[in-house]
C-alpha cells in the first residue's frame, strides 16, 4: 500500500427497502435526483453514458469532481472512481430479498484533504451522512412507489454496452 492509500478512508453502509430490485436499481441510475435525498449534495450532472460531474458541500466547503462509472450490472451493481476533484470511489450492490424487497449495499472510498474533514471523519460524521443518505433514498423509492426513470445499459471495464 502506498501513502496515498493510507490516507484512505472507507464506509460500508447497507439498508433494506421495500421496492422490487428493478425499482430500487432503476431510481439508483437517476443520479440527477441525488440531491433529493443525499443531504449535501448540491448538484449531480449526467455528462454521458458513463461519466457524473459532482457538486456537494463537505463540511462548510464546496467541492467539485467528475466521476466514471467502471462498472454498472442492471440489478446487480454500479461501480465508480473520481477522475478529478475529490479523490473518492465505491460500489453500491442490489440484493433480492424477496419479490417486494431490496437490500442497497454501499461502500465508498474517499480522502478528507483538510483537517476539518479528517476531525470529522475521526467523529465518524461521513458514516453518519451516508446512512442518514440511505435512509433518504429508501423514503423517496417506497414513498413514490415508482421510480422517476431507468437507465438500463450497462458498463464493462469502463465500455458502456446495451
Amino acid at each position: 500500500m502506498n501513502q496515498t492509500e493510507d490516507c484512505m478512508e472507507t464506509i460500508e453502509k447497507s439498508i433494506d427497502v421495500d421496492a422490487p430490485i428493478t425499482t430500487v436499481y432503476n431510481q439508483w441510475t437517476q443520479f440527477e435526483d441525488f440531491p433529493k435525498f443525499m443531504e449535501d449534495v448540491q448538484e449531480v450532472r449526467q455528462l454521458d453514458d458513463k461519466r457524473l460531474f459532482w457538486r456537494a458541500e463537505v463540511i462548510g466547503q464546496v467541492k467539485e469532481w467528475e466521476a466514471e462509472i467502471s462498472e454498472q450490472i442492471p440489478d446487480q451493481r454500479i461501480a465508480w472512481r473520481s477522475t478529478s476533484g475529490a479523490r473518492n470511489s465505491g460500489r453500491v450492490v442490489f440484493t433480492p430479498l424477496d419479490q417486494e424487497r431490496t437490500r442497497v449495499s454501499l461502500t465508498m472510498t474517499y480522502e478528507p484533504e483538510k483537517t476539518l474533514e479528517k476531525v470529522g471523519d475521526a467523529l465518524g460524521l461521513f458514516s453518519i451522512r451516508v446512512a442518514g443518505d440511505l435512509k433518504r433514498f429508501k423514503e423517496f423509492i417506497e414513498q413514490r412507489g415508482v421510480e422517476t426513470g431507468a437507465w438500463r445499459g450497462a458498463i464493462h471495464g469502463g465500455q458502456v454496452t446495451s
